[in-house]
């Protein structure tokens, strides 16, 4: 069970990233410099991406697809040392298989890093934000609704792409993967330390509110 468990949150890994990176760089293409047209179709793309990678996988590993995640349900003794570690590394490895993926199907280099600068006080606290929010989310709809955490999670995400600067990276792993794609959805290597200390803080704080708000209802 351990193995099926850590080769779907690889394959789901994989395609999460792919679709983030690759429906980035589509939209970038069609979008003919509209920005906001171009995000619109990488919210999409990631939110329906996200439903079906849940609802498919999240009977096998829970489709954490993110460390954030997967640290907080270590924290709450739902997932073993081993597996977290198991976990991440699946995460980070095949996320970045996913990136590369991406590249080669839009005939672009496959090694790239990103130029684009993601930095300042309100990105970081959008993070922090994004995060909490997510992992509540979560957290949340698994303790009273469990059948609802693919969509929940989905609509999250659509929703912090907008009201987030940032748009919602809230993942430790694919914000790593980012900074390997010189494409719309990159951020710059230099700017990626500052948005995992936030996620980290953001992943903190909703542990502490989901065990608050849910554990003792």
């Amino acid at each position: 069970m351990i193995d099926r468990a850590v080769c779907a949150e690889a394959v789901g890994s994989f395609f999460l990233f792919a679709t983030v990176i690759g429906s980035g760089i589509m939209a970038a293409n069609l979008s003919q410099g509209n920005l906001a047209i171009a995000l619109l179709g990488n919210t999409m793309a990631t939110a329906a991406m996200l439903f079906v990678l849940i609802a498919m996988l999240g009977p096998v590993s829970g489709a954490h697809f993110n460390p954030a995640v997967s640290l907080v349900a270590a924290w709450r003794g739902e997932l073993s040392v081993r597996l977290l570690f198991a976990y991440i590394s699946a995460q980070l490895l095949f996320g970045i298989m996913g990136v590369w993926a991406a590249h080669l199907m839009f005939d672009m280099p496959v090694l790239q890093l990103s130029t684009t600068a993601r930095t300042g006080l309100g990105q970081w606290l959008a993070e922090a934000i994004a995060t909490f929010g997510l992992i509540l989310t979560i957290l949340g709809t698994v303790r009273h609704r469990a059948e609802w955490v693919p969509a929940s999670v989905a609509l999250y995400i659509t929703a912090a792409y907008w009201f987030t600067s940032s748009t919602s990276f809230a993942n430790p792993a694919i914000t790593i993967a980012r900074s390997l794609t010189d494409s719309f959805s990159g951020i710059a290597p230099f700017d990626v330390p500052m948005f995992l200390l936030a996620q980290m803080v953001g992943a903190a704080c909703a542990a502490a509110a989901a065990r608050f708000l849910f554990d003792k209802v």
